[in-house]
């Protein structure tokens, strides 16, 4: 096999500051581990490649977040709670609802989510970060790590408009959703095996129409919906088993997770490209089909599409524990849990599939604090759906209630470990310090608890 040619680069990059904590990613589990993080007093720093924070639910487009409950049960406290009030307060949602899952393929689950208005929760972000005193650099992306003595990640190198420059961190969080910037230090990951790279989940480009009857649309027997899936997979104009929507709080607009995009590698550049080409297209044809066939959109219009395709694997990192299904079924207890994972289990059909397996494990499942950390490197910690999980235990922790949970653990526990050389975890500590926020970081905390779903159910 020929080498490719190599230019040989020597670069003088400047050491602009140095922080406590950097986060590297704004989405879901970033935003929230940075505010975590500054809370527990680290001088933090977030960077985001995008021109906002919140990630696949804001640029992202996906308008809900699930992970809140398992069943009846609330697993969520502490600041994802936090943000999910702020957001109601602001006018961006009016609370969880009952939601049917993939109401129209052959099984469906019942769900709490939590719908908003994505341009409301792009302020409210901004109110969080700045409150918790937060540097932050938009329109950025971590592109190196930047390496300190016996083998730690000790910094970030950053590009941005203004050119190239490096930061000294005491603690790095990937947030990244790829652990990018853990796998550049040299962290081992799974999810990379040349056969695994071309069988992963589809991705989706989610797409907003205005103008919608959503009363009318919602009315419509499950039965009714199921048959105009099939018919619209038949017809070659939607492309998986689903009408799947949630709508903003006035009711007039419908967030459709409708595309299917195969075969795609998001960790290569050329398949993120043609991804992003074909659910343009696919979207064209889908709102064809709504205008044409589903009552409640006779009338609507495309208002917007997501402005970065929705990814639902790529790299996990090996951690000191690995979650797996197994765990997630059996109820397994872990002395250093930090965060509970809802499900439901969530795994959509590869290689042209129309399916998804789809399911929601009988009680909360626990994630052990050791899945954020990776097993041979110090100095960084990995949040979101890159910890270190088994692919199908990957399908239900990667949901963003989750993820935020995490990312909150991450935080104080990146601040924990400022300054330590011991590769022992401070997991007690940590688990104090959320347990003092209210977060809910064990299943005896979220029975405790007791909240009954139907106190967060908003009105129909």
């Amino acid at each position: 096999m020929t080498s490719q040619p190599c230019l040989r680069e020597h670069l003088d990059t400047p050491i602009v500051d140095a922080y406590d904590v950097v986060v590297a990613g704004g989405g879901a589990s970033g935003l929230i581990a940075a505010v975590s993080a500054a809370r527990a007093g680290a001088r933090t720093l977030l960077v985001e490649h995008s021109g906002c924070l919140g990630g696949t639910a804001t640029y992202g487009m996906v308008a809900q977040w699930i992970g809140f409950f398992n069943r009846d049960t609330r697993v969520v406290g502490g600041l994802p709670y936090e943000l999910s009030e702020h957001v109601r307060r602001l006018g961006g949602s009016d609370g969880f609802h009952r939601y049917v899952l993939a109401e129209a393929s052959s099984n469906p689950v019942p769900i709490y989510n939590f719908p908003f208005n994505p341009e409301v929760l792009k302020y409210a972000a901004d109110e969080l970060v700045q409150e918790a005193g937060v540097a932050l650099r938009l329109h950025a992306r971590v592109v190196a790590p930047l390496m300190a003595d016996a083998g730690r990640v000790g910094g970030v190198v950053i590009e941005d408009i203004g050119g190239r420059s490096a930061v000294r961190a005491g603690m790095v969080i990937d947030a990244t959703g790829d652990a990018t910037l853990a796998a550049a230090a040299g962290v081992a990951c799974a999810g990379t095996e040349a056969a695994q790279r071309r069988e992963r989940q589809p991705c989706t480009l989610v797409f907003r129409m205005s103008n919608v009857d959503v009363a009318r649309f919602r009315a419509l027997p499950r039965e009714e919906k199921r048959a105009l899936a099939l018919r619209g997979l038949e017809e070659g104009r939607i492309y998986w088993e689903s009408l799947s929507f949630c709508s903003t709080p006035d009711y007039t607009d419908a967030i459709g997770l409708m595309s299917r995009i195969h075969d795609v590698d998001a960790l290569d550049p050329a398949d993120l490209t043609r991804a992003e080409v074909k659910g343009r297209r696919q979207i064209h044809n889908i709102v064809g089909f709504l205008k044409e066939r589903v009552p409640g959109f006779e009338r609507a219009s495309l208002a917007g599409i997501a402005a970065h395709v929705g990814v639902r694997e790529t790299r996990r990192i090996v951690g000191r524990h690995t979650l797996t299904e197994e765990e997630i079924v059996g109820g397994a207890r872990h002395a250093d849990t930090i965060a509970l994972g809802a499900g439901p289990m969530d795994l959509h059909e590869a290689n042209g599939g129309t399916g998804i397996a789809l399911w929601t494990p009988e009680h909360p499942f626990e994630i052990p604090m050791r899945c954020l950390v990776p097993a041979e490197l110090g100095g960084v910690l990995v949040t979101g759906r890159a910890i270190s999980a088994t692919r199908s235990a990957n399908g239900g922790s990667r949901h963003m209630g989750t993820a935020m949970c995490l990312g909150e653990a991450a935080g104080v526990l990146a601040t924990e470990l400022l300054g330590q050389h011991s590769d022992a975890l401070p997991h007690e500590r940590v688990r104090a310090v959320l347990r003092s926020r209210e977060a809910l970081i064990s299943v005896d905390d979220a029975l405790a608890a007791d909240t009954p779903a139907s106190a967060f159910k908003a009105a129909a």
